[in-house]
């Protein structure tokens, strides 16, 4: 593992939520802000004062328009990217939602089958911790990037 995760610290921290019902997921794409034009899941920055949990609650709302339910915390990914940015993102699974999904500013919400992600359209570290992630699994993903090309990763699995 690279030797500067050892005093990193984040400038930024985030979440995702990724919500679950009857077999798929809900997956978005991301109209705006970093990894505009990516497939993800909803999430995004803490605001002052906020958990995790609240931030993945609230950003599913704005950004898909539905309240995840039952939400469990499956990992925490550690970024540096090579122009500074320092970011970290706690990930949650979440059993199902209230509401129906609706398209907006923010990003534009699918549901899929979990072997129909398309990793090819995502961050280049999602095809490493996301499949555990969907068993079950609980992780911890530290990622270098410059841009948007992962130069190194690590990850481990409780």
């Amino acid at each position: 593992m690279d030797e500067f995760w050892n005093d990193w610290q984040p400038a930024m921290r985030a979440s995702l939520c990724f919500v679950q019902r009857d077999g798929k997921i809900l997956m978005i794409r991301k109209k705006r802000g970093l990894g505009a034009g990516k497939i993800n899941g909803p999430g995004g920055r803490l605001e002052s004062g906020e958990t995790a949990l609240d931030a993945a609650i609230r950003e599913t709302e704005e950004e898909v328009g539905v309240t995840p339910l039952n939400l469990i915390q499956r990992g925490e990914l550690h970024f540096q990217f090579t122009d500074g940015l320092a970011l970290h993102c706690v990930v949650f699974v979440a059993e199902g939602c209230l509401g129906d999904e609706i398209e907006t500013e923010e990003a534009i919400p699918y549901w899929m089958e979990p072997s129909a992600i398309p990793y090819h359209d995502m961050w280049a570290d999602d095809a490493y911790w996301m499949p555990g992630m969907l068993e079950g699994k609980s992780f911890k993903g530290y990622f270098h990037f410059d841009g948007e090309v992962m130069l190194s990763h690590h990850l481990l699995w409780d």
